[in-house]
This record gives C-alpha cells, sequence and structure tokens, in this order.
C-alpha cells in the first residue's frame, strides 16, 4: 500500500517533469580539459540532480571524471537532464555555457 504524506506534492511532480535538453558541443576540444571543469563547476552550483548522457552512457554532471569517461568531442550530441528544486535554471545555465562555446571564440 502506498502512503501519500503530500498529495499536493505528488500532483506537482505528475505535471512538472525533470528538465531535460539535447545539445551539440561545438567547443574544438569538445567536452574535455578547461570545458569539462566549466561544466562540472556549473553543474555542481545546482541543488538538483544533474545527469550528461552521449549515445546511451549516462553519469553525474558534477563529478569532472564521470564527464571526461563520456568522451564528448566536437559536434557530439549530448542530452543534459536536471531534475530537483532548481532544475529549469540548472538546464539553462548548462545550456548558456555550451552555446557560449564556453566563453570561447569559435575557430573555423
Amino acid at each position: 500500500m502506498l502512503t501519500v504524506n503530500n498529495p499536493e506534492t505528488c500532483v506537482e511532480e505528475l505535471y512538472n517533469p525533470m528538465q531535460s535538453i539535447e545539445l551539440v558541443v561545438r567547443h574544438k576540444v569538445g567536452l574535455h580539459a578547461r570545458p569539462a571543469a566549466m561544466f562540472v563547476e556549473t553543474a555542481k552550483s545546482f541543488a538538483s540532480k544533474i545527469t550528461v548522457s552521449k549515445n546511451a552512457r549516462t553519469v553525474d554532471a558534477k563529478s569532472i571524471l564521470a564527464v571526461l569517461t563520456l568522451g564528448v568531442g566536437q559536434g557530439d550530441a549530448i542530452r543534459i537532464t536536471a531534475e530537483g528544486p532548481d532544475e529549469a535554471e540548472a538546464v539553462q545555465k548548462l545550456q548558456a555555457l555550451i552555446e557560449s562555446n564556453f566563453g570561447m571564440p569559435e575557430e573555423q
């Protein structure tokens, strides 16, 4: 038998699913070294659980070693997913970081 302590929270969770977005990494080294460190530090600034996926592999976005093991290169598609109290802001900030090419000019 399922006991629900706060039915309003359950209803809110049903209508407010986790935030997720798919993006293409354009940085010349992908999600390695400095870009990976910036990505992880940004993810760590949020309370939400945040993951990043490439193909069928999903890792904790707050772990530099886990992010590096994904082997994300330039042109690779990744999915960022956040679940928690600040999930929408977390996805927005990570999206902005990636879309800004980690603050670096794009090289041809």
